[in-house]
């Protein structure tokens, strides 16, 4: 047993990985290899390699998805970095007593900006990290060293200088105008559902949701509408979300993922309002 994040002992330690490097070419596997080595038998959970490549803002809403799902000490190493060999930081972070370890581009946004207190170092060679083989691979050079000694307990401040501006992605704004709260579609997912940065709560009691020109009635579930028909609801992430059953809403009303689109919710309700400011690492917000 290895000395857990919190100073005690833990039964076993978890790192998940989110990479757009693909299956094809090994690159996880090299991963994966230096993880191994440092920390033998620690468990492994491939959360996605097949993200767009270079997509950070499609990474940083997979990471907030499942972050804080699993349990305190996993440590969460999530690699989309086009900036790789640049002067661009590499970050590792404590939040709620788990660990991202992120490239410093935005990937970890939904996290920094959501009012929870972190603390975040920047990596550098010293005691346990070398520094990197390659200009090309941090990912298996820095990223990977760095998660497997968190999950072996080593402290975060033995990584690496504390960092206090970590880069955030823009965050769209949402707004309140006559006919409702507006906000904007922030991501088209594989089954092409239009996820949009407002609340769910903002459906309560709204009857219809407007984009692209059409009015869509608000449900609770696929299932309460006909096939290729669209609708509105609060999905599991407890977003606004537009779909339609058994077909694309993105296809539907030629919607891709990243266009400002206009959604008016048609309710009094004020959840999901305010954008989240970002807090610091001495923030005393916090779980």
């Amino acid at each position: 047993m290895e000395t857990g994040p919190g100073g005690g002992l833990t039964p076993m330690s978890r790192i998940t990985l989110l990479t757009d490097f693909g299956t094809r070419d090994g690159y996880v596997g090299a991963v994966k290899g230096v993880i191994s080595s440092i920390f033998p038998g620690v468990l492994l959970d491939d959360i996605s390699h097949d993200l767009d490549r270079g997509d950070i803002h499609g990474a940083s809403l997979a990471l907030e998805r499942y972050w804080n799902r699993f349990p305190r000490g996993t440590v969460h190493l999530a690699v989309v970095d086009p900036g790789v060999g640049t002067e661009r930081r590499a970050l590792a972070v404590e939040v709620e007593r788990r660990f991202l370890v992120v490239p410093d581009n935005g990937l970890a946004t939904p996290i920094l900006a959501s009012g929870l207190t972190w603390r975040a170092v920047e990596l550098e060679p010293g005691a346990y990290l070398k520094p990197p083989e390659s200009r090309t691979f941090h990912g298996r050079d820095l990223f990977a060293p760095a998660a497997a000694y968190l999950a072996r307990g080593i402290h975060l401040s033995r990584l690496g200088s504390a960092v206090s501006d970590p880069v955030l992605l823009p965050q769209p704004s949402v707004r309140r105008e006559a006919e409702g709260v507006v906000g904007e579609v922030i991501v088209r997912d594989r089954f092409g559902n239009l996820v949009t940065n407002l609340d769910g709560g903002l459906l309560d009691g709204a009857s219809e949701v407007e984009i692209a020109g059409r009015r869509i009635p608000v449900h609770q579930t696929y299932g309460e509408v006909e096939p290729g028909e669209l609708l509105a609801l609060a999905n599991s992430d407890r977003r606004v979300e537009v779909a339609a059953r058994d077909d694309s809403a993105a296809r539907l009303l030629d919607v891709e993922e990243g266009v400002s689109v206009r959604i008016s919710v048609r309710s009094q309700a004020s959840p999901g309002l305010h954008p989240t400011a970002p807090s610091g690492p001495f923030d005393d917000r916090g779980p």
